[in-house]
């Protein structure tokens, strides 16, 4: 039996960064407008027909709307026994679970529609005042978590960064941080997935290499240390980059998940950055971060987002099911799904099996 359901977790947008044009130059576009564009994202998934039961859960589209991403609703199709939009347990952010009782195939498809709008915050215009608190809801970004411990050789390293650069603001510590990641860390790419954020394991080898949840992680875990607000967003990349070909994927995005932080300043909001994305530009071109094509990248990510991204969720530590053998999750960024009793790989498309699509769409069509 097909069974379709239709969701628009509409949520109310929190502290959200102040926006200004965006200069032609950010991005390599011509138009003075920001880029705006509206896709379709879609997974496909079949499981293995054996055993009595299997679990399904794959994370959305963030629908905390803001002006640089806004969520038009997801709709689902398949055979599964239970389906439902839910929350990731203890936050608002959106996921799909679908679950099958007893053997024979098992396949869903789930599409979101998203709107993004790319994005930059003019810190030009920034002055720190005493007088700007941090809200509430924003100070349990200042804390620990299990891969991201703010004592011992976190906060002496972070303690070390700002202390070398003189930095005295929060904005002047979250720079020093982010030109420390870049110039200390690397790109592995023997990583498999995006790495799993382990900062402590990192400073305390000297290991910095890694993919995007580990060096954007470092960012994270040592601008908190130094004091300033800040977390990781996990997603995925939708469209090819205006940029840089190396930063952007589209039609077959099941290997393109990636994660980006940001930092947050009283009285402005919530700065997006990069640093992981700057390595990854100097490793697949083989460049010195001295070149100028990554020298510019990594001023222009010190503030922007080409928004060919779409965020799921901030969440770490992510406990899906009590009673799952997934366990607790560093993040969650990829599908996941248990089988009789046994874990697929969420790290392996081919062998899960599951896809996932990214289409543009132009008016009411699809851009093919």
């Amino acid at each position: 039996m097909k069974r379709r359901d239709f969701i628009k977790l509409a949520g109310v947008s929190g502290v959200s960064a102040a926006l200004f044009p965006i200069p032609s130059s950010v991005f390599g576009q011509q138009a003075v407008r920001p880029r705006s564009r509206s896709y379709r994202l879609t997974y496909k998934v079949d499981l293995p027909s054996e055993g009595k039961k299997a679990r399904l859960w794959l994370p959305l589209p963030d629908t905390n709307d803001t002006a640089h991403q806004f969520s038009q609703g997801s709709v689902w199709s398949g055979n599964a026994d239970i389906a439902r939009f839910d929350n990731i347990p203890g936050t608002t952010s959106p996921m799909f679970y679908a679950e099958w009782r007893g053997t024979g195939p098992r396949s869903v498809a789930v599409s979101s529609v998203i709107k993004t709008t790319d994005r930059v915050v003019d810190l030009s215009r920034y002055a720190e005042h005493g007088t700007a608190s941090i809200p509430a809801e924003v100070k349990r970004y200042l804390q620990p978590t299990r891969h991201i411990p703010l004592d011992g050789i976190v906060r002496k390293t972070a303690l070390s960064i700002v202390k070398g650069a003189n930095a005295q603001t929060s904005l002047k510590k979250a720079q020093a941080v982010y030109d420390w990641v870049v110039e200390n860390s690397y790109r592995d790419p023997a990583t498999r997935g995006c790495g799993r954020g382990d900062i402590k394991s990192m400073l305390e080898s000297g290991n910095l290499g890694g993919k995007c949840a580990d060096l954007n992680a470092l960012f994270v875990g040592l601008t908190r240390a130094a004091g300033v607000p800040a977390r990781d967003n996990y997603g995925i990349r939708i469209d090819e980059s205006a940029a840089h070909k190396t930063l952007g994927q589209s039609g077959d995005v099941s290997t393109a998940q990636h994660c980006r932080p940001e930092f947050y300043l009283a009285g402005l909001g919530w700065v997006p950055v990069d640093p992981a994305d700057v390595r990854q530009l100097a490793l697949d071109e083989d460049l010195p971060i001295t070149n100028p094509r990554v020298a510019a990248l990594r001023e222009k990510l010190f503030g922007a987002w080409e928004m060919n991204w779409v965020a799921f969720n901030h969440a770490r530590d992510v406990t899906l099911a009590k009673d799952s053998m997934l366990g607790e999750l560093p993040f969650f960024m990829y599908p996941q799904a248990e089988v009789a009793g046994h874990l697929q790989d969420s790290l392996e498309p081919a062998e899960f099996v599951y896809k996932i699509v990214s289409s543009e769409l132009v008016g009411t069509g699809v851009k093919f």
